[in-house]
């Protein structure tokens, strides 16, 4: 289902129906030259490939985005203060807000790292929010959270000013919101938090899916892109090699992997892509790590279900945003529910992440849904479930034609001195007619997203 059309939607259609179709080719050579690409991994072998890129934006009114924009400062705000409480007091703990047993299971809480308070006592620098709008009610629905390395954002700031020259009508007729400010938005918090030398962006390398991410980001961001072998812990302080030998002081490094191969000495030995000795120079604050190792335990699908009571306890504020209905089979009354229910739900795996692990009721079979019965019972904490959001199509113009696609949106908010929402984000639609799962890494693709005056 489509939503319906507004006077700006009316505009841009007329506006687009005039354009020459060719220029929808010039974006794809665009995307070829500058190698705007999504790298996937397919029965073992590495594909290097173009992010499919759909021409035709989503449109976002400013006011509706004023809203999104307050609910998403909101939970931020509120997570961060749940990691920082989480790994010193836990308070939330202690008050029955979170059940104790469900922090210890969470894959991504390290109890290494409690007692620990990093720079400025913020972790969650770089967030991606992944919501869509349910067309039942019109609203803007909250999926998932993303503060672990949440990847995107590098390909709506590509195409924009193609976009521009390639279709300058529309910038000309429409107020679209300028996007130019989300490097600096990551720069400011980079300063802010680092402890006294250059900023970083450390890529596990080019084989990595999001590499043109890493690199263009590194670029825009003013710092300086790196691989493990250039970074060198000397007493407990990290240092950049440069091109001539000499070591230079890094003060923050914006990681772009994930905790188990951050360091060899302190989690995986075997990685080949991390930094020995980082982790004992951040435990001495003597470098910021953006984002904070042990983010993923707020990553936890399950925790997912106690963020509305994080921001009622942290802020004594009702959520702007909803959580999509979530049960966990945990809980005894959730667990009935969730039996009683499932051909009608999701359900998903807590530690999975990019799409996997997700099983849609509707789509299984009697025999299927028996057998994943048995496995929650025998393991609840592993899964939850939701209801199926039927959230709205966005026009995809995909091979020559117009087609309706299942559309989600990644919001990005950075935490620095203060929190800031990007007034763009990522927009990511499904290649196939009624797959309700975008990611990138399942295939999906990705168009700009216009937040504009109506």
């Amino acid at each position: 289902m489509l939503e319906k059309p507004t006077e700006i939607n009316t505009k841009f259609w007329e506006i687009f129906s005039k354009q020459d179709r060719q220029k929808i080719e010039e974006f794809k050579v665009y995307m070829d030259k500058f190698a705007v690409n999504f790298n996937l991994y397919k029965d073992g072998n590495f594909v290097e490939q173009s992010l499919p890129f759909d021409v035709i934006p989503r449109i976002i009114s400013k006011q509706e985005f004023s809203k999104i924009e307050k609910g998403l400062v909101q939970r931020v705000t509120a997570l961060n203060l749940f990691l920082e409480d989480l790994y010193t007091d836990a308070k939330i703990v202690k008050d029955g807000i979170v059940p104790k047993e469900f922090i210890e299971n969470a894959e991504g809480y390290l109890k290494e790292f409690v007692g620990f308070s990093p720079s400025k006592k913020i972790r969650a620098h770089i967030n991606g929010i992944d919501l869509v709008k349910d067309s039942k009610d019109d609203e803007w629905v909250i999926l998932e959270d993303n503060l672990r390395v949440p990847s995107g954002s590098s390909y709506p700031l590509s195409v924009r000013n193609t976009y521009r020259k390639i279709y300058p009508e529309f910038f000309e007729n429409f107020k679209i919101e300028p996007i130019q400010s989300y490097p600096k938005f990551i720069t400011d918090a980079m300063n802010y938090v680092n402890t006294g030398g250059i900023n970083v962006l450390l890529t596990p390398g080019r084989f990595n899916s999001a590499y043109y991410e890493h690199s263009y980001l590194a670029e825009k961001i003013g710092a300086q892109l790196v691989r493990a072998h250039e970074l060198v812990v000397i007493d407990k302080k990290v240092y950049f090699k440069n091109y001539n030998g000499q070591k230079i002081l890094v003060g923050s490094i914006y990681r772009r992997l994930d905790d188990d191969f951050i360091d060899p000495k302190f989690f995986n030995p075997e990685s080949l892509i991390g930094v020995p000795g980082l982790v004992e120079a951040y435990l001495s604050g003597n470098v910021a790590l953006m984002n904070a190792i042990g983010n993923g335990v707020a990553d936890d699908k399950g925790i997912y279900y106690f963020v509305p009571k994080m921001i009622k306890y942290y802020l004594n504020e009702e959520p702007i945003l909803k959580n999509a209905p979530t049960y966990l089979p945990y809980f005894k009354d959730d667990m009935d529910y969730v039996m009683k229910n499932m051909e009608k739900l999701v359900i998903k795996d807590v530690a999975e992440a990019g799409g996997y692990g997700v099983l849609f009721g509707h789509s299984m079979s009697a025999l299927q849904i028996e057998d994943l019965k048995v496995t929650i019972k025998a393991n609840p904490r592993r899964f939850i479930a939701q209801e199926l959001i039927q959230f709205y199509d966005e026009k995809c113009y995909l091979n020559n034609e117009l087609k309706d696609r299942k559309a989600d949106f990644r919001a990005y908010v950075v935490a620095g001195e203060d929190v800031k929402v990007w007034n763009c984000g990522l927009t990511r639609y499904a290649l196939e007619e009624g797959n309700f799962l975008v990611n990138s890494s399942q295939g999906g693709g990705f168009k700009d997203t216009w937040v504009m005056e109506l």
